[in-house]
């Protein structure tokens, strides 16, 4: 009886969850505005309470796909009774409501690790921190309730089966990607909220900026890895071969990442120096609205992809509106607010304040490139003015000579020193680390076996120097009286964190070149017994039969390769069938390496009883994702500095105030 009545509980829940958003959003800001602690008080149990009846919700849907429930919609359009239990967990954040859901889920839930990790903060910023997020739990749950309820029920005529969910999100990835890509675009939730309630509080100043450092990194090592989760997904699931396709709903992830990515370095710059504040404010609000607008791009029905969900328009409206709501109120508030900030602190232009403004400025230029690149299409085919198509050479020719500029300034950071360093002093610390990066940069590729060019040879360079510089900034740092390892030891989680970081940005770097240089691939017919040779290696399709899965049937190949006579490894590319939707899919066969991947997709069956199959040789493309990983646990590293979890003075401060704060 009670599994009967779960899609009622499941709903209840949520109306509940989005009275006490109300609440968490009006109460406690009321109360901080008007110095009443017992209201202020209200915030973190609201943010509790909110956050255990949305995970009661999501509970709910869970238990209902895991159970077969076909008489609500969701789960009768995207399940199936033979859909393996672990793709039935996944699937529902497999389409739109459910992957609302889980949003909310997400966003309720860094509201509570706020309520949690935050409590010595002074109470009013804390209060104002919460009710920020609350009135964004408020307009999510509205969304949701209003116009994409998930647990609608098909009463009572509801199918014996589902309809299956999508083979393409049969996999993995699905498990892994949207769940990481969602906490890094709800986190960047948190800097806006703590963004607007210094504003709110008049408390503008380095310690505000030490407050949210700890969290937008958190969100953007998880955005900077869900995007490679993603790049990883499509690469092998569908059989392009392709790590980026400058498809707009990646572009949408890429635009808060870009924007996220100034933001933590201009929050160093205002937790420092106490300089940057009201740029720091903005691109707060720039992250936050972009990854809205990613929800917007990905839900409104406007983009056609593989990775949107084709939703009718009125919940594009619902989502535009709240999009206009958040960018309309918090510019406002800034406008009204900023000019009160006053930055009387100064600096050279020979400094790392200045080499950190560079780069923000380059990548919220690369940002409005991305932007620009998504939206003229959109908007030209909105006015009947034709349509476009912007695609890989637009993107590309801007993004690598940016890339390549962005990267000189992160080499001139790591060794410059705060408000100013003499000319001489820069060129003293970098000279030897130039000229290294020329030389191995030119000179590496005749080691690594591949044909040397000017583009390959130019972006080992530039990854050499963003290595180089960080390797001397650690020699630098780590001397000590005590000997080396002391050195080591007394270097900051924080400091750790920005070296891997940037580490990580290299090794990406040289994937990218590696791999777009230097990749070989070749269409071919093949049929069992034949060998086809690509990129040094032979390729054997050695048998050719039928195979079942639990919920598909399949062609599948055995590819033996071997290169100069000596066997590599053995392959199973498939092309399969799925039998509750009718849709073939192509079942991607990889073997992976450090150095290369091999790769061999399947085609269509072709007139004369051979296969069309595509072979790739790939040099170096796990490097890209490696990066990102890298990356994502340099942010996480760096939230463990200890100054991140010190008791603040819960004085309020005005605006004006100044702060300095040792490195």
């Amino acid at each position: 009886m009670v599994t009967q009545l779960l899609p009622e509980i499941g709903h209840f829940a949520l109306i509940l969850a989005a009275c006490l958003a109300c609440v968490q959003a009006v109460v406690p800001l009321v109360g901080a505005a008007t110095r009443r602690p017992l209201w202020m008080s209200y915030a973190q149990p609201m943010a509790w309470g909110q956050f255990l009846f949305v995970l009661l919700a999501y509970a709910c849907l869970t238990a209902g796909f895991m159970l077969d429930d076909f008489s609500v919609a969701y789960i009768a359009n995207n399940s199936n009774s033979q859909l393996p239990w672990y793709f039935k967990f996944s699937a529902v954040w497999g389409s739109h409501e459910g992957s609302v859901l889980l949003w909310s889920l997400i966003l309720a839930g860094w509201g509570f690790a706020v309520s949690l990790g935050a409590r010595h903060l002074p109470r009013d910023m804390l209060a104002r921190v919460l009710g920020i997020m609350g009135l964004i739990s408020t307009g999510f749950l509205a969304f949701i309730l209003l116009t994409s309820n998930p647990f609608a029920r098909l009463l009572p005529d509801m199918p014996t089966d589902g309809a299956d969910l999508n083979p393409l999100l049969q996999d993995i990835g699905l498990i892994i990607h949207p769940p990481m890509l969602y906490m890094g675009y709800v986190g960047f939730s948190v800097a806006f909220s703590f963004a607007m309630a210094a504003l709110l509080g008049g408390r503008l100043d380095a310690a505000w900026a030490r407050w949210a450092r700890p969290w937008t990194n958190i969100a953007w090592a998880f955005l900077t890895v869900g995007i490679a989760l993603g790049s990883w997904w499509a690469y092998y699931e569908l059989g392009w071969g392709g790590w980026w396709f400058w498809d707009p709903v990646e572009n949408a992830s890429l635009m808060p990442w870009l924007a996220g990515t100034a933001l933590i370095h201009s929050l160093a710059v205002t937790e420092k120096r106490g300089a940057f504040k009201s740029w720091t404010v903005l691109l707060s609000i720039f992250a936050f609205s972009l990854s809205l607008l990613g929800t917007f791009l990905v839900r409104s029905g406007v983009l056609t992809s593989v990775h949107a969900f084709a939703s009718d328009p009125d919940r594009g409206l619902f989502i535009l509106v709240l999009l206009g709501i958040t960018v309309g109120g918090s510019l406002l508030l800034f406008a009204l607010r900023a000019p009160r900030v006053r930055s009387t602190l100064g600096f050279h232009w020979l400094s790392r304040d200045a080499f950190l403004l560079v780069n923000n400025l380059i990548l919220l230029v690369m940002m409005v490139t991305v932007l620009l690149g998504t939206l003229y299409p959109l908007v030209l085919d909105s006015l009947n003015l034709g349509k476009i198509s912007v695609g890989p050479p637009y993107f590309n020719a801007l993004f690598v000579p940016l890339t390549t500029l962005l990267c000189a300034f992160m080499g001139l950071g790591p060794s410059s020193r705060w408000k100013q360093m003499q000319g001489r002093e820069i060129f003293r610390r970098l000279a030897l680390s130039g000229v290294a990066a020329l030389v191995i940069g030119g000179l590496l590729p005749l080691t690594l076996d591949i044909a040397w060019s000017a583009s390959v040879a130019l972006g080992l360079v530039i990854a050499l120097w963003v290595v180089l510089p960080l390797l001397r900034d650690l020699w630098d740092k780590s001397a000590s009286k005590a000997g080396r390892l002391a050195g080591l030891k007394r270097l900051t989680p924080s400091y750790w964190g920005m070296q891997l970081a940037h580490l990580g940005i290299a090794v990406t770097i040289v994937g990218v070149t590696l791999v777009s240089n230097t990749e070989v691939a070749e269409n071919v017919r093949m049929t069992q017994g034949k060998v086809v040779t690509v990129g040094g290696y032979e390729f054997n399709m050695t048998q050719l039969g039928e195979y079942r899965g639990p919920n598909y049937l399949a062609n599948r190949a055995t590819v033996e390769v071997s290169r100069e006579g000596k066997p590599v490894t053995v392959l199973h590319p498939e092309k399969r069938l799925f039998l509750a939707s009718g849709m073939p899919m192509t079942e991607t066969a990889l073997d992976a390496g450090f150095t290369r991947d091999l790769y061999v997709a399947m085609g269509e069956k072709l007139d004369d009883g051979s296969w069309a199959v595509r072979i790739q040789v790939k040099p170096f493309v796990r490097w890209l994702w490696l990066g990102a990983l890298l990356m994502g646990a340099g942010g996480v590293i760096a939230v463990l500095d200890r100054r991140y979890r010190r008791r603040v003075d819960p004085r309020p401060t005005s605006l004006t105030t100044e702060r300095e704060v040792s490195v």
